[in-house]
């Protein structure tokens, strides 16, 4: 049996977890082909005009998997748990039975619906709310669908933790070899899909490379154990720990994983000396729009120049590569 997972979109929140799984059930795994002009105008024309960028690019990849596998992977997610961001345990949060929830981006909650209107190919998906189950039971569903037993699932669940844990801790160990350049040093904030997609973003890592830059991807930043504000603080010492970090992700309470999960990492960057910042946003995104005013917030009250960049299916790299000049020349 051939499964299909379109490698855009909620493929790049876990990348290389979901074909490590499937090829652990023994089964085997296409992967869409990476982001080209082909795909992006399918996608334009299936997907509603007002939806966003990335979520025009997924279909584009859905639909070029149509046809080709026996079963198409779109998971439904609608929640996560802080500590499946990999980010360390509030202090004053330890020992506690509650836990945050955060929800991801409403797009993604009905992504297998529209996919089952939208292709021939059946979709197979699962909910994963960790508000009501963990992600690893959420798993041994997926698994009974396609008729593998316990064992076979927890053994292929812990391959794809294992592959997930080392490629984190390759991507750390480069992190920490870029801060350590002497070279100007820019961070791109954006979401893993408009990171890692390089057509997405106009290759946007390569441009900067060429301006003599060394580029850091924010999704790359290792959350370390930094204080944190603690609710049992006065308001004065809340206040002072806020402006030592940037900290509005200590004082401010995210509903979206991503809002929360990017400024954790920010407080954890302006620990480091970086020489500037982009910003990366699709065009249509809602959430972006509110998250934009905190992060460019954050950086001009460090004195560290900012750079918005919106993307669509229309930008071109002329444009691109005239801002990037100028901001660099600012720099």
């Amino acid at each position: 049996m051939t499964i299909g997972i379109p490698r855009a979109l909620i493929y790049w929140k876990r990348a290389y977890f979901w074909e490590t799984f499937f090829e652990g059930l023994g089964l085997e795994v296409l992967l869409s082909p990476l982001t080209n002009k082909e795909i992006v105008e399918m996608g334009v024309k299936a997907a509603d005009p007002e939806t966003c960028f990335s979520n025009k690019v997924f279909w584009g990849h859905l639909l070029w998997l149509d046809g080709k596998c026996d079963l198409i992977f779109v998971p439904r997610l609608k929640a996560v748990a802080e500590a499946s961001l990999h980010l360390p345990p509030h202090p004053a949060s330890q020992g506690s039975v509650t836990e945050e929830r955060l929800e991801y981006c409403p797009k993604f909650f009905g992504l297998p619906d529209l996919a089952k209107i939208l292709v021939k190919t059946s979709i197979l998906t699962e909910t994963f709310d960790e508000r009501k189950e963990k992600f690893e039971r959420t798993l041994g569903k997926l698994g009974k669908k396609l008729r593998k037993n316990k064992e076979k699932v927890k053994e292929a669940e812990k391959v794809a933790f294992l592959k997930e844990k080392e490629l984190k801790e390759k991507e750390e160990k480069e992190f920490f070899k870029k801060v350590k350049s002497e070279k100007k040093k820019i961070v791109l904030v954006s979401h893993p899909y408009n990171l890692y997609d390089e057509y997405v973003n106009l290759r946007m890592k390569e441009k900067l490379e060429k301006l003599g830059t060394e580029p850091i991807f924010i999704s790359e930043v290792p959350i370390r154990v930094n204080p944190r504000v603690d609710p049992r603080q006065s308001a004065g010492a809340q206040a002072k720990l806020g402006r030592v970090v940037g900290g509005l992700s200590s004082t401010i309470k995210f509903h979206w994983e991503f809002g929360k999960e990017i400024m954790e990492k920010i407080e954890e960057i302006l620990n480091y000396k970086i020489d500037g910042v982009i910003q990366i946003s699709s065009f249509a995104c809602g959430c972006d729009a509110v998250l934009k005013e905190f992060v460019e917030k954050i950086f001009k009250e460090n004195k560290i120049p900012f750079l918005y960049l919106i993307i669509d299916e229309h930008t071109g790299e002329a444009g691109f590569q005239t801002r990037l000049e100028a901001f660099m020349d600012t720099i």
